[in-house]
């Protein structure tokens, strides 16, 4: 099928790619001319893992390529609307600017029986008024929301764990629906489910997506407060918990937090539309699951300061981890990052390392000393602080090699993804979140 992408960033590149990978014939649009030469070049222009193959391979079978050009998109079936939606300046709402930009940059190139399908996590209420935009031009407007963890986008994008599309009961959007089984006919084949829905409905399943899994993440968080008052450890307790089968295991691990470009403005913007209908008394507790998951910020800068005895002036801490999660070079919003910064501001000597992500973090805050090997990062430390679980610390870093390397063995596991036991028999003093 012949369709396009508007936007190419994160999830647009992804999309673009692994449709093309599919057998679709693709054409990713981006007004960023850089972008668009570097992934017609087959490069990817973050780190996700599996993208950069797939691109080439799509390039080189003729079935993906990439323009700044809308005009290139007019012979699409379907047009997927995959702009960004940060936070608006100054407020919790979405900034809805690039949606409308990318909507009003394509309407005259939409013809009848074409599909614009939206992709971007917008508020409630933006399809239908996409709809009434692009009505008279006989087009059909979807909502197709996506699921996407970073790191593993494009295994979710090519084996999704489900499929909304959202669309009016009408012929028009019925026809638009059977368009878009066929667009997904590879995964639906291999037992995807495929559910259908009005434009609101597909709206809202990803933000309540993401508020449940916020709130999942901070509720366990929370309990790492009580445990911590309580002389109890969050990690047996997550282990006990997960055994229910109501509850799970899965995103209950505590820690310092979510982070990245989509959690937190997400679950923000949710609150807020709440509040634009009249009903932010309903999910009031998003703002505390946002209070929470910052706090745990806090709470791994003062386990470093208590564990130095106060005395952090000069002192020398190994800050392993930049990006906001393993598998990606994003540091939007890291609650690892920010724990760095917050430890240079209180007059340490920060050392930062990452497998990814320095290149970014070092853009971002060039007042922090950065090393490529995990190493040299170590070497001479007073403390080592872990905040982002890359399997380079959690499983390959040996306790008794990194204790030959620091002045002081000292180490706050910021993840709780270590060997506590293991690390403590080697002489190091450990410090967890939530954990005696």
């Amino acid at each position: 099928m012949r369709m396009s992408v508007i936007g190419c960033g994160y999830l647009g590149a992804v999309h673009a790619a692994a449709m093309a990978s599919l057998g679709h014939d693709v054409i990713g649009i981006d007004v960023d001319r850089e972008r668009v030469e570097t992934l017609s070049a087959g490069v990817a222009p973050f780190y996700e893992p599996q993208l950069t193959e797939l691109l080439r391979a799509g390039l080189e079978a003729g079935r993906l390529r990439f323009s700044t050009s809308m005009t290139d998109s007019a012979d699409a079936a379907v047009h997927f609307l995959a702009v960004g939606t940060p936070q608006a300046p100054n407020a919790d709402a979405a900034d809805l600017r690039y949606v409308d930009a990318a909507v009003d940059a394509l309407l005259p190139h939409l013809r009848p029986g074409s599909v614009l399908a939206g992709k971007s996590t917008v508020p409630v209420g933006t399809a239908a008024r996409v709809a009434e935009r692009v009505s008279g031009t006989g087009a059909t407007v979807v909502w197709n929301p996506e699921f996407l963890r970073e790191g593993w986008a494009v295994h979710d994008t090519i084996t999704p764990d489900r499929i909304v599309v959202g669309a009016a009961d009408d012929p028009a959007g019925r026809r638009a629906v059977d368009l878009l089984r066929d667009v997904y006919r590879a995964s639906t084949e291999a037992g995807t489910p495929f559910l259908v829905t009005d434009l609101a409905t597909a709206e809202l399943v990803k933000g309540a997506a993401n508020a449940f899994l916020a709130t999942k993440i901070s509720f366990i968080n929370a309990m790492a407060e009580i445990a911590e008052a309580s002389g109890a450890d969050v990690t047996l307790l997550a282990d006990a918990l997960g055994h229910d089968t109501r509850i799970g295991r899965r995103y209950l691990g505590s820690g310092i937090g979510f982070g990245g470009g989509c959690l937190p403005k997400d679950i923000r913007a949710f609150a807020a539309r709440a509040e634009e209908l009249g009903r932010g008394s309903a999910v009031g507790f998003l703002r505390e699951v946002d209070a929470i998951n910052l706090r745990r910020r806090d709470r791994a800068v003062q386990l470093v300061v208590d564990a130095l005895d106060g005395q952090v002036v000069g002192r020398r801490i190994a800050v392993l981890g930049a990006a906001f999660k393993p598998f990606s070079d994003d540091i939007r919003d890291s609650p690892a990052l920010d724990v760095a910064v917050r430890l240079r501001g209180l007059g340490a000597d920060v050392v930062v390392t990452d497998p990814a992500a320095l290149d970014n973090a070092a853009t971002a805050h060039p007042q922090l000393n950065y090393r490529v090997e995990r190493d040299e990062a170590l070497r001479d430390a007073d403390a080592v602080v872990v905040v982002t679980e890359w399997d380079e610390y959690r499983r390959e870093m040996s306790p008794q090699h990194a204790a030959e390397l620091v002045t002081g063995r000292i180490i706050v596991d910021g993840r709780n993804c270590l060997d506590a036991a293991a690390w403590r028999d080697a002489g190091w003093t450990y410090y967890g979140m939530g954990r005696r």
